[in-house]
C-alpha cells in the first residue's frame, strides 16, 4: 500500500470514528471553540481545556490532527537530511500522534509517543495502528523526561512546547541539549505567530549556538475536502500550511 493510500484510509477512518455521533455542523462549532481556546484563552490549555469535551476532541482529531500531519509531512521533506538515518522518533507531547506519524512515514522509523492526556495517548496508538506504523504511545509529562536515545534517534515536539508551563519548557530544552550531545537530532514545530510562543527567541538562540537552524515555512494547502469544509464552516482559512521550526541535525 502506498503512503498516500495509508493516509487516505486513515482520514476515512477518522470520519467514521467521529462523525458517528456528531454532525459536521456540531464538529465545526466545536472547532470554533477549540480555535478560540488556542488563540484567546491560552491560560486554560495547561489544565486540558483543549480536550475537555467530546466535541473539542472530535474537532482536534478531524481537523488539527490532519493539519499537523500535512505540515510536518512537508517540513521533513524540505529539511535537508531530516529523514536520513532516522530509526526512532520520540514524539514529545504527541497529541493524537499525527505529527510524529508524518515524520515516521517519511523516514520509515518507529515511534515512541509521550503525552500527559489519556485520550491523546489512546488516540495516538489508534493513529499508529491505522497508518501501519511501528510504535507505542504512553502517558508521561512532556516537560519531565529522561531520554536515553542515541544516534539514529530524533526528538519531535510539534505544537507542544507552547502549551507547557515555563518550568517544564526549560526542562525540555535541557533534555534536548543533553540528547544532542549523544548525536540525537531534534525538531520543534510551532505556529508562526510569536504571540503563542514568547519563549521562541531564547530557544532559537540556543539551537543556533548548538549548530541548528531556524526557519519559517509556507506550503500550498494539501488538506482533504473534509478538513477544508470544516475549516470553512468554523471561519478558518487554511489556504497555506504555515509553521516555523527549530532543527538540530544530530550526528
Amino acid at each position: 500500500m502506498s503512503d498516500d493510500d495509508r493516509v487516505t484510509r486513515w482520514l476515512a477512518a477518522l470520519e467514521e470514528r467521529y462523525l458517528a455521533d456528531l454532525t459536521p455542523a456540531e464538529v465545526a462549532r466545536a472547532l470554533r471553540a477549540l480555535s478560540s481556546c488556542y488563540v484567546e484563552r491560552r491560560a486554560k490549555l495547561a489544565a486540558g481545556a483543549a480536550l475537555d469535551s467530546a466535541g473539542k476532541r472530535a474537532a482536534f482529531a478531524l481537523f488539527y490532527a490532519p493539519l499537523h500531519f500535512a505540515v510536518v509531512h512537508e517540513i521533513v521533506r524540505a529539511l535537508p537530511g531530516a529523514c536520513d538515518g532516522v530509526r526512532e522518533i520520540v514524539d514529545v507531547g504527541c497529541g493524537t500522534g499525527s505529527s510524529g506519524a508524518a515524520w515516521a512515514i517519511a523516514a520509515d522509523a518507529s515511534l515512541t509517543g509521550l503525552d500527559r492526556h489519556p485520550w491523546a495517548v489512546a488516540e495516538a496508538n489508534w493513529t499508529y495502528r491505522h497508518l501501519g506504523l511501528r510504535g507505542r504511545a504512553s502517558q508521561r509529562d512532556a516537560g519531565r523526561l529522561t531520554l536515553r536515545e542515541s544516534r539514529g534517534s530524533a526528538i519531535l515536539a510539534a505544537y507542544a512546547a507552547n502549551e507547557l508551563a515555563d518550568e517544564s519548557r526549560v526542562l525540555l530544552l535541557s533534555t534536548i541539549d543533553q540528547a544532542r550531545e549523544r548525536g540525537v537530532r531534534a525538531l520543534i514545530v510551532e505556529p508562526i505567530s510569536r504571540r503563542t510562543s514568547p519563549w521562541w527567541s531564547d530557544w532559537e538562540s540556543a539551537f543556533k549556538a548548538w549548530g541548528g537552524r531556524s526557519e519559517e515555512w509556507r506550503f500550498p494547502s494539501t488538506l482533504a475536502d473534509r478538513q477544508r469544509a470544516l475549516a470553512k464552516a468554523a471561519g478558518l482559512d487554511p489556504r497555506e500550511l504555515i509553521a516555523r521550526t527549530l532543527y538540530l541535525p544530530g550526528a
